[in-house]
C-alpha cells in the first residue's frame, strides 16, 4: 500500500515538473513575459543549487561518518548543559547554503543523539546569524543594527527551543526513523 502511494507521488511530481517546464517553452515561445521571467529565476535558483549542493552533501555525508555519535551527545545531547546552545548557534553560523543545508545537518544530529532543543536552536540560528549574511547586513544597514539584532534574537532563539523541546518532550514526540 505505501510502495503504490510513493509511486503516485513519484508521477504526480513527474506530471507536475513537466507541466511546468511546459509552461516555460510556451512562454519562451510566444514570448509570454512572466512565463520568461519563471524560467529565467527557476535558471538562476538550479544553478546556485547545482554549485551549493554537491559540496555540501558531500560534507555533510562526511560529518555523518567522521563525527562520533558521542561527540554529538556530550555536546549537543542531554549531558550537554548551556554549551548546547552556543555549539548550536556556532555551527549555524558557520553553515553556507541556508535551509537547503540546514535541515540535513539538523537531521545527522537528532540521529547522533542531539536534544531538540539543540536542534531547533541551529535551525532558527542558520537563517538568523550565518557570518555572510550578518557581514553583508552589517555593511548596508551598520554594525550597530545587526548588533542589536542578532542580540534581541538569539536569546528569543533559546527560550522558545527550550520552550518546544519540553512541549515534544511532553507529547512523546519521536521523529520518523531514516526511510530503508
Amino acid at each position: 500500500m505505501k510502495k503504490n502511494k510513493d509511486n503516485n507521488k513519484v508521477r504526480n511530481n513527474i506530471i507536475l515538473f513537466i507541466a511546468f517546464m511546459s509552461l516555460i517553452l510556451i512562454s519562451y515561445l510566444f514570448n509570454f513575459s512572466i512565463g520568461i521571467k519563471i524560467g529565467d529565476n527557476f535558471m538562476i535558483f538550479a544553478r546556485d543549487m547545482v554549485k551549493i549542493l554537491p559540496p555540501a552533501f558531500i560534507l555533510i555525508g562526511l560529518f555523518d561518518v567522521w563525527v562520533e555519535r558521542e561527540t554529538i551527545e556530550k555536546n549537543f545531547g542531554k549531558s550537554s548543559g548551556f554549551k548546547r546552545y552556543i555549539y548550536s548557534i556556532l555551527l549555524a553560523a558557520t553553515t553556507v547554503g541556508g535551509t537547503f543545508v540546514a535541515f540535513p545537518v539538523a537531521n545527522a544530529l537528532y540521529h547522533k543523539g542531539a536534544k531538540y532543543s539543540s536542534i531547533f536552536t541551529y535551525i532558527t540560528a542558520a537563517s538568523l546569524v550565518m557570518i555572510p549574511m550578518s557581514i553583508m547586513e552589517a555593511s548596508i544597514l551598520g554594525l550597530k543594527f545587526t548588533t542589536i539584532r542578532i542580540g534581541v534574537s538569539l536569546p528569543l532563539v533559546v527560550i522558545s527551543s527550550i520552550l518546544l523541546e519540553k512541549y515534544f518532550e511532553k507529547g512523546e514526540y519521536q521523529l520518523p526513523k531514516a526511510a530503508a
